[in-house]
C-alpha cells in the first residue's frame, strides 16, 4: 500500500468515525423526545396497572382468556391498563380494558421484525428504545400483574422487583398469575438465592401469587386502602430519580 492509499484510508476512517459520533449525539435527542412524548401522553391515566405476558399466546388459549378477564375487571374498577401493545397476552390485556370503563394503553416497540400492534387501544405510544418504554411501564404503574411469558416477561418482572427492592421506585403490588407456571421459579429463588444469601427472606414478600381475576383486583385495593393511589411527596421525589 502506497502513501496515497494510506492517506485515503486514514481520511475515510476519520470521516466515518466523526459521522458515527455525530449520529450518536443526535440519538440522545431522540431518546429525550421519547421520554417527553411518553410522559405527556400518559400523565392522565393514573391509577394504572401494567400487565405483562407472552406475545405468543393465541386468543383461544386459557392464559389469553384469563388475562382478558383480569383486565376487564381492573378497567371496570377504575384502573387504566397498560400493556406492551402487541399480540398475545398484551392484546388480551388491551382487549379486556378496551371494553371496560377505563383507558386501554399500549406501549408498542419497534423491532427488526415489526411487532404487530393490536387494535384494542385508546392510547397508543410507540418506542424505538426498550429502556424508555420500560421506564413508562414502571413510572405510571400502581401495580404489576404478570402472566406466563418468556424472556421479555421475565425481564419486566425482574426490572420491577429490582427497582422496588433497591428503593428506586415506590413499593407496589407485584402479582404473578397462574401459580403452576411460576412455582418452579419461586422454588428456585427460595432454595438457591435466599438459601445462599443472594436475596433476603423478606425480598420474597415483594411477590404475590394469585390465580383468580377478582382476587387480583382486591389485592391491589387492599394494598392502597390506607395510603391512597397518589404517590406521597417522598415517593414523587423517588420517581424523579427513577
Amino acid at each position: 500500500m502506497n502513501s496515497q492509499e494510506k492517506l485515503a484510508r486514514t481520511l475515510t476512517s476519520d470521516f466515518l468515525e466523526k459521522t458515527w459520533s455525530a449520529r450518536e449525539s443526535w440519538r440522545v435527542f431522540g431518546i429525550m423526545a421519547e421520554f417527553v412524548e411518553g410522559t405527556e401522553r400518559l400523565n392522565s391515566i393514573r391509577p394504572a396497572v401494567s400487565i405483562f405476558g407472552s406475545a405468543r399466546t393465541s386468543p383461544e388459549h386459557p392464559y389469553y382468556k384469563l388475562t382478558e378477564q383480569i383486565a376487564r375487571q381492573l378497567s371496570d374498577a377504575g384502573f387504566s391498563v397498560i400493556s406492551g401493545g402487541g399480540p398475545g397476552i398484551m392484546e388480551a390485556a388491551n382487549k379486556g380494558a378496551y371494553f371496560g370503563t377505563s383507558p386501554s394503553v399500549g406501549l408498542n416497540i419497534q423491532l427488526p421484525h415489526e411487532q404487530h400492534r393490536n387494535i384494542y387501544q385508546d392510547i397508543s405510544q410507540t418506542f424505538r428504545h426498550f429502556f424508555a418504554r420500560k421506564y413508562m411501564f414502571v413510572k405510571f404503574a400502581t401495580a404489576y400483574v404478570v402472566l406466563p411469558g418468556g424472556f421479555g416477561t421475565l425481564d419486566e418482572l425482574m426490572e420491577a422487583l429490582t427497582l422496588v427492592q433497591t428503593g428506586k421506585t415506590r413499593k407496589m403490588p407485584i402479582i404473578l398469575v397462574r401459580s403452576e407456571f411460576w412455582r418452579g421459579m419461586l422454588d428456585w429463588l427460595q432454595q438457591s438465592l435466599v438459601a445462599e444469601g443472594m436475596l433476603s427472606p423478606e425480598d420474597m414478600d415483594l411477590i404475590q401469587v394469585i390465580d383468580e381475576p377478582g382476587e387480583v383486583v382486591n389485592a391491589i385495593f387492599r394494598y392502597y386502602e390506607t395510603r391512597g393511589f397518589e404517590p406521597s411527596p417522598a415517593e414523587r421525589e423517588v420517581q424523579l430519580n427513577l
